[in-house]
């Protein structure tokens, strides 16, 4: 997890930077193309054979939904907002997967934690502000991205333990480029801002090619963490996401949070770090359980 919060930010920096000049339909399609081109192969070289009952087909369509959902209006809040603010703002995500991991997943999630959700919810508030202020209805669209996602870990929760990672982000690559070819291929020539690809100059093909690569092994990296781990604890630690989207902002595009934004960061990773704290804590002290099979106390 701590690998996909260093490379997602950059991800996104380098998207930021392509969405002044290159159709967004065009982007998002060439993100999902090399993640099919690269990972495909390794999946055939493996001998694994690929057979998805049907259940797990529609699980993986779904996912693969909400992964082009999320990038998509990701892109779009990068557009307007800073880099920093705008996976900050996103960081209410990680507040929906504790109370998914506890109301749909039954994961022990107690009191303290659930507090700390809404100390950590109100910092987010504090970082939307000021953005709400400068551009409007654009500063709520990370709000978006954040429900998206967080369907988007649920869903790969449930089929993490029955589809090998890389064979799940292939299937993820392949399918989001058979749903997305079409519709910039009937676009070309259309005029439709976000659809009809351009052709990229040298330095955008680069840029294009670190996406896809970047985009990639991130997203593996975090179908990784799924497997081995809760998704209620999980969630707390992508808020060290923030301090690397800061310094990214900061290096790229010369960006860093002030005022009541860099008070609601520091309010969000404070209440980040406490849950991490009690997770911790919850897994150090054995807990007896309750006849229910669930322990009375989560704190």
């Amino acid at each position: 997890m701590l690998g996909f919060c260093a490379l997602a930010p950059l991800g996104d920096a380098i998207a930021k930077i392509l969405s002044g000049t290159i159709p967004l339909g065009q982007i998002v399609l060439i993100r999902f193309a090399f993640q099919a081109i690269l990972l495909w192969p390794l999946v055939r070289r493996s001998g694994q054979p690929i057979r998805l009952t049907r259940r797990q087909f529609w699980l993986l369509l779904w996912r693969t939904l909400l992964h082009i959902s999320g990038i998509w209006v990701m892109i779009l809040a990068l557009r307007h907002l800073p880099l920093a603010d705008a996976i900050a703002i996103a960081y209410v995500m990680p507040f929906i997967m504790l109370l998914l991991g506890r109301f749909v997943l039954h994961e022990a999630v107690g009191a303290r934690r659930l507090a700390a959700c809404l100390v950590g919810f109100t910092g987010t508030m504090m970082v939307m502000q000021p953005s709400f202020l400068a551009v409007g209805w654009a500063a709520t669209l990370p709000l978006g991205v954040a429900v998206i996602f967080a369907l988007f870990m649920l869903v790969t929760r449930q089929i993490a333990r029955e589809i090998d990672p890389v064979a799940m982000q292939a299937i993820n690559g392949v399918m989001g480029t058979v749903l997305l070819f079409p519709l910039v291929a009937l676009a070309e020539g259309s005029g439709l801002a976000e659809f009809d690809p351009v052709e990229p100059g040298m330095a955008e093909i680069g840029l294009l090619v670190a996406l896809g690569l970047l985009g990639t092994l991130a997203h593996l990296l975090m179908t990784w963490s799924l497997r081995f781990a809760p998704a209620s604890t999980l969630a707390p630690m992508q808020y060290l996401e923030i301090p690397f989207a800061a310094l990214f902002g900061w290096l790229i595009f010369s960006e860093f949070p002030d005022g009541m934004a860099f008070i609601g960061i520091v309010v969000v990773m404070a209440a980040g770090l406490y849950i991490i704290n009690r997770e911790r804590r919850q897994r150090a002290v054995p807990v007896p359980k309750s006849p229910a099979g669930v322990p009375p106390s989560a704190g």
